[in-house]
C-alpha cells in the first residue's frame, strides 16, 4: 500500500469534512459519512471512530472497513488495548505491525484480525482526550510523519462534532458532586495563606471557532503574524502599567512570561498547523491541545508550569485573532463581576490573573499548579489566598456558588451552609485581630519570660520575600532558596546576572543576616532549560550537593556571584543536602578556590565568611562531631530530616499523620545536635516546617534551639509564643518526659501551652 501524496491532501480532506459537519443531518449520520471520507482520503482500508463515555469506557461509534454489527458494541475501557492506550497517554501510535504489540487487545466481533498496519491519534478537547480516530491497512508498513500530521488535524475538526453533544451527552461524564447542589468541601494544598469568601467566577476562557479550515494559507499566516504584533504591544503595555513594587521576582516573571510570547518553536508550530490546512484560530487551538495534551503525562513542575504560561497566551493570541467583536465565553469585566469574588481556574497564567479586578478578588483556586507557579507568586505578592491541586473543582463549581477559599487549611468550602459562613466570618475576624496583635509585637524582641533571647528569621526564595522582614520584624533571612530564581527563568542565569540578585537580596535585608543556600535543584526540581533522567525516588536521588559537585562549573560559578555580591561585606553560605563530611570539604575546596580567585583579580571578598552545612540527612548527624571543627555554623532542614528519619514520604497524604515530629526520638535526636554544637560553640539553627508550628517551636526551644527560620506568615505566631513563655519551666517538664516510648508528646506539650498561658 503506497503512502498517500501530502500536497494539498489536508485542506481537501479538510474542506470535505468541513461540508459535511455544514449539513443538518444527525450527529450519528456526519460521523459515519466523516468516517467514509477519511478512510477514502488516506487510502486506508478500515477507519474508526472511539468516543469516551461515562466510566473512563471508549465505545466504537462509526467504522469503515470493520463489521458494522460493532458499532455500538465494542467498547475498551480507557488503557486497554491500542486505542485505550492511546487514550490513556494522549499520544499517537503508529504501528507496522498491530497484532505484535504488547497492548494489542484482539475483539471478535469487529474482524480486525486481518489488519496489520495501524495508525491513531487523540480527538482532544481543551487538552482532554474525548475519543481516539484510528486508521488501519493489512500491509505492513509504517505511516509517514505527513499522514501521521494530517490524521492530527482531521481529528481536531472531529472533535468539534464529538463534543457538540449530537454524539454524547454533555453531562454524561459530569461527576455527581458537580450536579449536586449541597455543600462541599475540598481538599487541596496551599500556595498562599489567607482566607476569603466570595461568589463563584469561573475562569475558562474560550473563544468560538467559527471556521476551522483555511480557504487562503497566505492569509492566515498573515493575520497570525499582525495577531502576534499586537500580542506583544498589549503584553508591554500591561508589563508597564503593573505596579506590584519596585523589582522583585514577581517582577521577573511577568517578564519572563513575556519572553515566553516570543518563543520561536511555540510559534512555528502554529505556523506549520496553518500550512496543513487550518485558519490561524483552529492552529493555536491545535497545537495549545497537543502541548497540553502532551504535558499532562510529565511529573515535573517547573516544566508544566511553562504550559501554564503558553495556554494563557494561546487565549490572548486566539482574542486578538478573533477581534474585539467576538467576546470570550467567561467575562472579565468589572460591570459583570461580583463585588466579592472567589476566581476557580484549571491553572493561570500570571498575566490572566492581573485581568481581574484586584479589588473584589478575594481568593483564587486551581485544579493544578505548585506554589513556585507564577500566578502563585503574583498571588502571594497582592496577598491574595490560593488554594491549588482541588481535583475536579471546575466540575464541582457553578458560577455565582459562595466559596470560602482557605489558605491556611488549604481547604475549599462550596455553597457552605450559614453555619459554616458564620465560622467563616468568626474565623477571619479573629485573623484579623491576631494580625493586629502580631504586628504590636513586630518591633519587640522574641524574648521568653525568664530571659532567654531567641531569633526568629523567615525562609524566602524571592526578592519579594524580603518585604516581609519589616512587616513581621523578623531578624534575618535564616534560609534564602537560591534555586527559585532560576526556576523562573527560560535559561540558567550567568554570573553577572546571579551577583545582581544577591546583590538585591543583601540590600533588602538592610544589614541584616542573610543564609544563601546553594542550589537544591534536581530529584524533583528540576530547572525547565535541563534535561535529566526520571528517577524512582527523587528526594534521595541526584539532586543539591550531587549535582553541585558533579557539574563544579555550575556551583563555582554560583559561589563566584555571591562573592562578588557580598564584597566588603557578610556572606553566610551553607550547602545542602550534605551526607558525609568529605562532601561538605570538597564543596568547601572550591569556595576556596573561589575566594582565591576573587584576590587575585581584584574583583573584592566579604570580609566576613560563614560557611555551614544543612542537616537534612541522618547520616551526617551521627558524623556532627567530625564536622563541627570545619563549619561556623550548622542549619537543621527538618523537611528532609524527618522523611528520612522514618523513611516517609512527606508528600504522600497516607503517611501524613503516621509519624509526627514531636515523637521522643525525634527530640532526642535533635538535643544531641544542639548539645554537640554547643560543646564545640558552633551555632545551630533549624529552618522548615517544623519551625513555622508554635507547638513545635516550643518544643525545639525547650530542647536548646535558640534560633529558628520560618516562612513569613509565622513570624508573627512565633514570636507571640515566645514572649509569653517561661523557658525554665517548659525544660523542666521536658526533662521529666526524656525516655518516653510515646508515638508523640504533642499532647503533652499543648496540655502545656494551655495551663501555663502559652500563646499557640
Amino acid at each position: 500500500m503506497a503512502p498517500l501524496s501530502h500536497s494539498g491532501q489536508p485542506r481537501r480532506l479538510l474542506a470535505r469534512v468541513r461540508d459535511v459537519m455544514a449539513g443538518h443531518r444527525s450527529g450519528q449520520e456526519q460521523l459515519d459519512e466523516i468516517t467514509a471520507i477519511i478512510a477514502s482520503d488516506l487510502v486506508a482500508e478500515v477507519c474508526s471512530i472511539y468516543v469516551l463515555r461515562a466510566g473512563e469506557v471508549l465505545e466504537l461509534f462509526a467504522t469503515q472497513g470493520l463489521k458494522a454489527s460493532a458499532v455500538h458494541r465494542t467498547r475498551l475501557r480507557v488503557g486497554e488495548g491500542l486505542v485505550g492506550q492511546i487514550a490513556a497517554h494522549a499520544r499517537p501510535l503508529n504501528l507496522s505491525d498491530a497484532q505484535g504489540h504488547p497492548n494489542f487487545a484482539f475483539r471478535p466481533e469487529t474482524g480486525e484480525e486481518v489488519y496489520h498496519s495501524f495508525m491513531g491519534v487523540p480527538i482532544l478537547r481543551g487538552g482532554r482526550v474525548i475519543g481516539v480516530l484510528a486508521v488501519q491497512n493489512k500491509t505492513r508498513r509504517l505511516y509517514i510523519d505527513e499522514e501521521l500530521e494530517t490524521l492530527q488535524t482531521v481529528a481536531m475538526v472531529v472533535a468539534e462534532l464529538v463534543a457538540s453533544g449530537r454524539l454524547v451527552n454533555r453531562d454524561e461524564q459530569r461527576p455527581a458532586d458537580g450536579i449536586a447542589l449541597l455543600p462541599l468541601r475540598l481538599e487541596g494544598v496551599r500556595f498562599s495563606a489567607g482566607l476569603g469568601m466570595g461568589q463563584a467566577v469561573l475562569h475558562q476562557p474560550q473563544f468560538v471557532i467559527r471556521s476551522l479550515v483555511a480557504e487562503d494559507p497566505a492569509e492566515e499566516h498573515e493575520r497570525l503574524r499582525r495577531a502576534v504584533a499586537d500580542m506583544h504591544g498589549a503584553l508591554d503595555d500591561m508589563l508597564r502599567a503593573q505596579d506590584l513594587s519596585a523589582g522583585g521576582e514577581h517582577r521577573d516573571v511577568l517578564e519572563t512570561y513575556r519572553m515566553i510570547a516570543e518563543d520561536a518553536g511555540w510559534l512555528a508550530r502554529i505556523d506549520e498547523a496553518i500550512t496543513g490546512g487550518l485558519t490561524a484560530e483552529a492552529a493555536v487551538q491545535r497545537v495549545h491541545n497537543d502541548i497540553r495534551a502532551r504535558m499532562s503525562q510529565v511529573s515535573d513542575p517547573y516544566l508544566r508550569e511553562r504550559v501554564h504560561d503558553l495556554e494563557d497566551l494561546a487565549y490572548r493570541l486566539m482574542g486578538h485573532l478573533a477581534g474585539p467583536d467576538v467576546p470570550q465565553v467567561s467575562s472579565r469585566s468589572g460591570e459583570s463581576l461580583p463585588e466579592h469574588m472567589i476566581l476557580i481556574a484549571r491553572s493561570m497564567g500570571p498575566a490572566e490573573l492581573l485581568d481581574y479586578d484586584r479589588t473584589r478578588l478575594r481568593g483564587l483556586v486551581l485544579e493544578e499548579g505548585s506554589a513556585t507557579s507564577h500566578v502563585a507568586i503574583v498571588a502571594r505578592a497582592l496577598d491574595i489566598p490560593v488554594v491549588g491541586h482541588v481535583h475536579n473543582v471546575l466540575d464541582i463549581v457553578e458560577p455565582g456558588d459562595t466559596v470560602i477559599a482557605d489558605g491556611q487549611s488549604s481547604q475549599v468550602f462550596v455553597r457552605p451552609g450559614e453555619d459554616v459562613q458564620q465560622a467563616f466570618k468568626a474565623s477571619y475576624k479573629a485573623r484579623q485581630e491576631r494580625r493586629a496583635a502580631y504586628a504590636a509585637v513586630r518591633d519587640l524582641p522574641a524574648e521568653t519570660l525568664d530571659g532567654c533571647r531567641v531569633s526568629v528569621n523567615i525562609n524566602a526564595g524571592l526578592l519579594f520575600d524580603l518585604q516581609h522582614l519589616d512587616e513581621t520584624g523578623a531578624d534575618g533571612v535564616g534560609l534564602y532558596r537560591t534555586e527559585v530564581p532560576f526556576m523562573v527563568r527560560s535559561e540558567f542565569p550567568d554570573v553577572a546576572s546571579q551577583t545582581q540578585i544577591y546583590a538585591k537580596i543583601l540590600e533588602q535585608a538592610a544589614g541584616r543576616p542573610v543564609r544563601f543556600r546553594t542550589l537544591d535543584v534536581g530529584g524533583d526540581k528540576d530547572l525547565p532549560y535541563w534535561s535529566t533522567e526520571r528517577e524512582e525516588n527523587p528526594a534521595m536521588g541526584w539532586r543539591a550537593i550531587r549535582v553541585s559537585l558533579d557539574r563544579p562549573a555550575m556551583l563555582r560559578h554560583q559561589l563566584r556571584a555571591m562573592i562578588r555580591a557580598s564584597a566588603g561585606g557578610t556572606l553566610s553560605v551553607m550547602f545542602p543536602m550534605i551526607a558525609e563530611v568529605p562532601e561538605f570539604l570538597d564543596a568547601r575546596r572550591l569556595l576556596d578556590l573561589e575566594m582565591e580567585r576573587a584576590r587575585d583579580q581584584g574583583t573584592g571578598v566579604p570580609e566576613t565568611l560563614n560557611v555551614g552545612a544543612m542537616v537534612e540527612v541522618p547520616a551526617l548527624g551521627l558524623q556532627l562531631p567530625y564536622l563541627l571543627p570545619h563549619v561556623n555554623f550548622v542549619s537543621v532542614g527538618s523537611n528532609d530530616l524527618m522523611q528520612f528519619l522514618f523513611a516517609s514520604d512527606r508528600g504522600n497524604a497516607r503517611l501524613a499523620d503516621r509519624y509526627d515530629t514531636l515523637s521522643p526520638l525525634v527530640l532526642e535526636f535533635l538535643r544531641t545536635m544542639v548539645a554537640q554544637c554547643d560543646t564545640a560553640g558552633v551555632p545551630i539553627a533549624l529552618c522548615g516546617e517544623m519551625a513555622g508550628n508554635p507547638v513545635d517551636a516550643m518544643a525545639l526551644i525547650g530542647v536548646g534551639f535558640r534560633n529558628l527560620s520560618v516562612s513569613a506568615p509565622f513570624v508573627g505566631p512565633v514570636k507571640s509564643m515566645v514572649r509569653s513563655l517561661h523557658l525554665g519551666r517548659l525544660e523542666s517538664y521536658m526533662a521529666e518526659m526524656e525516655g518516653s516510648t510515646k508515638h508523640s508528646l504533642r499532647h503533652n506539650l499543648r496540655a502545656f501551652a494551655l495551663d501555663h498561658g502559652v500563646i499557640i
